[in-house]
């Protein structure tokens, strides 16, 4: 019996098969064999026989998945797959069963003298993984520019190195959340090594120019999420019930979501639903716009679009092999037609497009007919865990008086309200009722007075920022104004520190004054970290601006990823990090367990705010932008259960950050041979990350910011509230039956209908 029901798939792009199908497994067969991978035992254990490669037929997998490159391309692209594979089986056996964590990380080492960015590989091969990857490498990389071939190092380290992550959860018998489970099947799934791939099998580079930009990241990562969670289906009962693997999707949904495996895997069919709409979305919006933006040459924009068409037929032909290979779980799919499905046999993928876009309609819907500005009333508070305290600055009175001062001189307190000229934006009132340098004093209790006022006065322009954005661009929806003051802001942060451009309005003086005061001191490499997470900030307020335009939920992955920009967490917490010197090397940094711990206190700061602001974004801002109204929308669940696993994730955050600290910083400090000042750093680093969720905490418990009476004050055209406001949050009001309204949508309105007044 199978643990569950394969799910109905959404499948939008037709598989097609590659025509050098048996070449490629002729040639695969013999190159395995070359490579010691068939009937050669490593150290007495066997790992596979010809029998393994045949039923496996990774041949097959490649055919589907580059159906267009020629024999010599398919060959190379199917060795690769071979050896990744072997790799994946090999670890099983020798560090996985065997749970040698300290053998594992001493092989993974040496994997890494065989992947040189420059020069020629001098290490000798000891086993047939080593000997594979040599052999490859020499027969891929010198068809590529140098920036492929980084970008290519990188995914192949981090699908190698992060299976020590996946060892590590299993000796300590730990199912990672569904946050951490994401971005970590990233690394150890592979996906974005196969993407560099597809450049390869399409011979179409991404350009170097836009290559880390939002929408090719967001591509290459809803490709890698797809592919995962599609796999994770597939694999769920070779992985979890024979391996003992605990990095499986639906594993981690059904410990999460508390429900049974088979709506495990249905929640997880719907996240990889989720995804693909997603990619679309980033195709069809936002690849134009950055095109035109860095001037992307007609040739460049061929090999970006050859490069999307590759990452689709890798869906389409990585599922056909799903259903077909020996290695997964594939014969208790909903294999019989029926009158929405269609045929089903090979070759008739195409007949399962228009049935797949039906069947998952809902869930597109469901993303573009939110109704703003409903009446909901303040969500309960529920028992946060919080274990970590602070105290606050003994500077804070005078910080409270000293960032109203400031704001008056920056103009902040007198730019109009678009809607309402005769009132202003910010008036003193709301900045005092704000307090943020309460939430600075908590951030930083040990801050100089000038420090804790430049603190104040940063989280001040962010939090101006964020509410001028909708006001100022999104109700008039001036897309091109609000892309020309993101770029404007770059000229106030100059990377030589000298200011040469004249502001034209508050945030940008407010901006000048500040970047003055705090980049003028920092070494030029501290600078430019600093001012990326500025920009990524102020970019994030273009992102929430297109979704208000095309009333567009955000997909759940996305929302999560971005709104850690859109909160300032990363701008803050450069905050920190840069005030702590060069004790600790930057790769450091950027090692995944500072990396998680990081992301796992932004997180769990901002599903706070999200909790806290709920009242505030849905029913006076008419907002898209919340946790709470994001997991409604995704689960199709009801407010009270919405909001309980959003609590329960930030618990889930908080637990990781527990875990990183006590099991994954002492392996780092040892694995990296940390030296005791620069563990010390690190630690006090950690300390500093607390502070920051404690304070940000005090702050949300002690500021005005989210109380429905100052809500109704700072708002005076908001309806009332109601005489007795129930202490449980209502549903929403139910969707009118007038179909999606997002960009692309009009073929589905049937018929005219009003516009809604908001409630």
């Amino acid at each position: 019996m199978q643990p569950f029901e394969l799910p109905e798939f959404y499948m939008p792009y037709p598989a097609r098969l590659n025509p050098n199908l048996e070449a490629a497994r002729v040639h695969s067969k013999a190159w395995a064999y070359e490579m010691d991978m068939i009937d050669v035992p490593q150290h007495g254990v066997p790992i596979w026989d010809e029998h393994d490669l045949d039923s496996h037929d990774y041949a097959l997998l490649c055919a589907y998945t580059h159906p267009d490159c020629d024999t010599a391309t398919l060959n190379l692209i199917t060795d690769w797959y071979v050896w990744v594979f072997y790799f994946d089986d090999h670890f099983l056996e020798m560090y996985k069963r065997t749970r040698d964590m300290g053998s594992a990380v001493g092989y993974l080492d040496r994997l890494r003298l065989f992947m040189p960015v420059t020069g020629q590989i001098t290490e000798e091969a000891t086993n047939p993984v080593e000997k594979g990857l040599a052999d490859l490498w020499n027969r891929t990389v010198p068809a590529h520019s140098a920036d492929w071939r980084r970008r290519f190092v990188e995914s192949t380290k981090n699908l190698l190195d992060e299976s020590l992550w996946e060892l590590s959860n299993i000796n300590a018998e730990r199912v990672s959340n569904p946050v951490e489970y994401i971005e970590m099947r990233r690394k150890v799934g592979g996906a974005p090594w196969s993407a560099n791939l597809i450049e390869h099998a399409t011979g179409a580079e991404v350009p170097e120019s836009i290559a880390a930009a939002r929408p090719l990241e967001v591509l290459r990562d809803t490709f890698a999420d797809a592919v995962h969670l599609r796999n994770d289906l597939f694999s769920y009962e070779r992985e979890v019930l024979d391996e003992g693997e605990l990095s499986n999707g639906v594993l981690v949904f059904e410990k999460f979501l508390e429900i049974p495996t088979q709506q495990a895997a249905e929640a997880v069919n719907d996240l990889l639903t989720s995804r693909l709409h997603q990619f679309e979305h980033t195709t069809l919006t936002e690849l134009p716009p950055l095109f035109e933006r860095f001037a992307v040459t007609p040739e460049q924009r061929l090999a970006v679009l050859a490069y999307v068409k590759g990452l689709q037929d890798w869906q389409s032909g990585g599922h056909e092999w799903h259903m077909r290979s020996s290695r997964y779980m594939n014969k208790g799919g909903k294999a019989a037609p029926t009158a929405l499905s269609g045929p089903n046999g090979l070759g008739t993928s195409a007949a399962q497009i228009i049935p797949s876009v039906l069947r998952t309609m809902p869930q597109r819907l469901r993303s573009v007919t939110n109704l703003p500005f409903r009446q909901c009333g303040p969500l309960p508070r529920p028992d946060f865990y919080l274990p970590y305290s602070t105290t606050l600055s003994p500077h804070l009175d005078q910080a409270r008086e000293n960032v109203v001062v400031w704001a008056k001189e920056m103009g902040i307190l007198d730019e109009p309200h678009p809607a309402s000229p005769d009132r202003t934006i910010w008036t003193e009132q709301k900045i005092r009722d704000y307090d943020l340098p309460l939430c600075a004093a908590g951030i930083h209790p040990n801050a100089t007075p000038d420090g804790l006022d430049l603190s104040s006065a940063w989280l001040a322009w962010g939090t101006y920022g964020d509410d001028t954005y909708p006001l100022i661009f999104g109700h008039p929806r001036n897309r091109a104004a609000a892309r020309l003051q993101t770029e404007r802001f770059k000229l106030f942060m100059p990377l030589d520190a000298t200011q040469t451009e004249t502001p034209l309005n508050a945030m940008e003086r407010a901006l000048a004054d500040l970047w003055n005061r705090t980049a003028g001191p920092m070494t030029d490499a501290h600078r430019k970290i600093f001012r990326k997470a500025n920009e990524d900030m102020t970019e994030s307020w273009v992102w929430e601006l297109e979704n208000q335009f095309n009333n567009r939920v955000p997909d759940p992955v996305d929302y999560i990823e971005m709104r850690r920009a859109t909160f300032g967490s990363d701008m803050t917490m450069a905050l920190c990090r840069l005030q702590l010197g060069q004790s600790v090397p930057p790769e450091i940094y950027r090692s995944r367990p500072v990396q998680s711990l990081e992301k796992s206190a932004q997180d769990y700061s901002m599903l706070m705010n999200d909790i806290y602001s709920y009242q505030k974004e849905i029913q006076f801002e008419g907002e898209l932008h919340n946790a709470v109204l994001v997991t409604q929308n995704f689960l199709d669940c009801d407010l009270p259960r919405a909001a309980h696993l959003v609590n329960k994730l930030m618990t889930e955050r908080m637990h990781q950050f527990e875990h990183i600290l006590a099991v994954e910083f002492p392996a780092l400090f040892r694995d990296y041979n940390l030296d005791r000042k620069a563990q010390q750093t690190l630690l006090h680093y950690a300390e500093d990350l607390k502070h920051w969720m404690a304070g940000i905490h005090i702050w949300h418990e002690g500021c005005t910011r989210y109380n429905e009476p100052a809500l109704h004050r700072h708002n005076p055209t908001a309806p009332s509230p109601s005489p007795q406001p129930s202490p449980t949050p209502s549903a929403p009001t139910p969707l009118p039956p007038s179909g999606p309204t997002g960009l692309g949508t009009s073929a589905a309105r049937l018929k005219p209908h009003s516009t809604p007044t908001p409630a």
